[in-house]
């Protein structure tokens, strides 16, 4: 086989990391994601491997298959995300009572611009993210801290319970906006919003 080069050989990670975690293969829309790349350098990777016979693929979905995985590293250095039971005003964050179990994850399954320090999960109670593709049951894994961006998926805490919101500001005020026209925004005073951290994954079983 022909050598890689650095980012074929991160493709290819990837793509064994995600088939490990989802029991499947990713599409090359996932894939493109993931590296922040057009879906046509996302294909043109794929391409690649293809000829220098790292990869096999039909014409069907989900199709990409690994033709030998001696070329993929090495992915026992998982990293342990703490889950949250709940979250309290006044205690710190990842105190041991408020963690209820941990979600061991490949680091290759984070977008890249994600380390795993400061990471933690939540469990999604409800439907009010549902158009964004966040659903009852699903794991948000989040970025602990209060540094947030305009339209950032937030976990806040708002009168002593936590909420999974778009954030925004609207006449003054925050406005964590849900993604499911049968719930309504909610409207906290600008000093008295809690962000526990920003939304950077979802990790979701079947």
């Amino acid at each position: 086989m022909k050598g890689l080069t650095d980012k074929q050989q991160e493709i290819l990670d990837y793509i064994a990391a995600f088939q490990d975690q989802e029991g499947m293969a990713p599409t090359i829309n996932e894939i493109a994601r993931h590296f922040n790349v057009t879906a046509s350098t996302s294909f043109s990777h794929i391409r690649s491997l293809q000829k220098k016979g790292y990869l096999n693929r039909s014409s069907k979905a989900r199709s990409l298959a690994l033709v030998d995985r001696e070329h993929c590293r090495h992915f026992s250095l998982s990293i342990s995300i703490p889950v949250l039971g709940r979250i309290s005003a006044g205690a710190p964050l990842l105190s041991e009572e408020h963690i209820e179990r941990h979600l061991n994850l490949d680091p290759s399954l984070l977008p890249r611009t994600v380390r795993g320090e400061g990471l933690f999960a939540l469990q999604v109670q409800g439907e009010s993210m549902r158009d964004l593709g966040i659903l009852n049951g699903d794991l948000v894994i989040a970025r602990q801290g209060s540094k947030v961006s305009m339209g950032d998926i937030v976990i806040a805490l708002v009168e002593g319970e936590t909420t999974v919101k778009s954030l925004y500001l609207s006449n003054g005020q925050w406005e964590l906006r849900p993604a499911n026209p049968d719930y309504q925004s909610i409207r906290v005073p600008l000093e008295e919003l809690s962000v526990q951290g920003v939304v950077v994954a979802l990790y979701r079983t079947y």
